[in-house]
């Protein structure tokens, strides 16, 4: 008899694997504390899945066999607990979905960064003619869209919450950009046990397969130098000091392998900030590993266009341009796009503070933002930090405003930087919506005053 499947969450992911559980004929419910869009819900009464929102019934574990959780679950919580104390296995859509895969996997994780690096791996495989999907932590569903078919590559990315839920699941290569302070609520405010949940990306990896990992992290370098392991290593780093083989010299990224150097000119790409030096030399090496060619990396590179809300230009009001970086929710990710660019900086930052030390930040603020744009409900912090720092200092709790003060304070050749360093919830639904906002400010302005 088919085993039982309980999925908590009716999410992308908690759907993908629904589907996919019917689709192999596993008897399956969906259960969700919360409400379940419209959409979703007409997706899983077509494939005939009970489901059920607002809260989990009464015996909904009884004679359950394996639950398949929304990565937003933690282990922590008493339900979860108790599912594993009875020895009933609690895992994520990436770890179901895995075994129903015979594709090569190329697996990405760092707390910022990832979804960049995956969007350029797949990107230069795709380019160069690889039958290739995406999945994981951007796109849709890995689970949903086998439902439809494999592919001989997956790049997958994946945060350190679904990689909590792997147990099998064994990359082909993974990818460790970075590990800086994010999501420390789930972890204890344990740095430690933060990267201890990303290296278990790489529990299951062994000689066939491949490690790229950024080594100028004390955090990452000391855990890989004691790791007794097989795996092929690939050290990335900008400094050759913490790697020989994939560093960046002379504005060039530099990768000698077997004896043979490849040097690619980012000047060239559509990729901007130091930061993507890092994402590109990770993505170019995993390419290298799935059998591309110098030739067709950089053909990739050159058509390469990033995902939405990542140093996003959006537009020009009276010669100053706008750039939308609502994905840069934490001080290290809006520490690299401050560092991307030159030009006379108006800074648009807040939202929800999750513990931020903007300390280091200021250097990258001091004599290069000529402006702040406290953008939420709650500014204390941002303006006690920067008070004496930046010359101008405004609040609002209006995107049309902040681009409003933006252009009445700003000049021909400032270039205005939404990179909030915070979270969106205060004012927005999500990143997503925040940079939309954002973006569609600029279009009105524009669209009003001359450049």
């Amino acid at each position: 008899m088919m085993e039982r499947i309980v999925i908590l969450g009716a999410g992308e992911s908690g759907v993908g694997a629904a589907l996919l559980a019917a689709h192999r004929g596993y008897p399956v419910m969906v259960s969700d504390a919360g409400t379940i869009s419209e959409p979703r819900k007409k997706l899983l009464s077509e494939a005939g899945i009970p489901f059920e929102e607002g809260g989990h019934s009464a015996g909904l574990f009884d004679q359950v066999d394996r639950v398949i959780k929304s990565p937003g679950i933690p282990y922590s919580l008493p339900m979860i607990q108790e599912l594993q104390r009875k020895d009933v296995p609690v895992v994520d859509e990436l770890e179901f979905a895995s075994s129903f895969s015979c594709g090569k996997v190329i697996a990405i994780t760092g707390t910022n960064g990832k979804t960049t690096t995956t969007l350029l791996t797949y990107h230069l495989l795709k380019e160069a003619g690889l039958d290739v999907g995406l999945a994981g932590n951007v796109g849709k569903s890995w689970a949903g869209q086998l439902v439809h078919g494999d592919h001989d590559w997956w790049v997958l990315e994946t945060s350190s919450f679904q990689i909590e839920g792997f147990r099998t699941l064994k990359p082909k290569v993974a990818i460790l950009l970075n590990i800086t302070p994010d999501h420390l609520d789930r972890y204890g405010y344990q740095l430690d046990a933060y990267a201890e949940a990303k290296f278990k990306l790489v529990d299951t990896m062994g000689r066939e397969d491949h490690f790229i990992y950024f080594n100028e992290q004390d955090i990452i370098r000391n855990r890989a130098e004691s790791w007794e392991s097989s795996i092929h290593r690939y050290p990335i780093a900008w400094d050759p000091t913490y790697s020989t083989s994939h560093f960046v010299q002379d504005e060039l990224l530099h990768i000698i392998q077997e004896g043979k150097t490849v040097h690619i000119d980012l000047a060239e790409t559509n990729l901007r900030g130091k930061h993507n030096q890092i994402n590109a030399l990770a993505a170019i090496q995993a390419a290298l590993i799935a059998g591309l060619s110098e030739a067709q990396i950089r053909r990739g590179l050159e058509t390469f266009v990033n995902a939405p809300h990542r140093m996003e230009a959006v537009g020009t009001v009276q010669g100053i341009r706008f750039v939308n970086d609502s994905k840069g929710t934490n001080v290290d990710a809006t520490a690299y796009a401050l560092s991307a660019y030159s030009e006379p900086l108006i800074w648009i930052a807040g939202g929800v503070d999750k513990g931020n030390d903007y300390s280091v930040l200021l250097p990258l603020v001091k004599d290069r933002v000529k402006h702040l744009i406290c953008l939420g409900k709650d500014s204390e912090k941002l303006k006690k930090a920067f008070g004496g720092v930046v010359p101008r200092i405004s609040e609002t709790q209006s995107m049309d405003e902040a681009i409003n003060l933006a252009v009445a304070h700003g000049q021909r050749g400032d270039l205005a930087l939404l990179s909030p360093a915070c979270a969106s919830f205060d004012l927005f639904k999500n990143y997503e919506d925040r940079g939309d906002q954002f973006r569609t400010a600029v279009k009105r302005m524009e669209e009003r005053r001359p450049l």
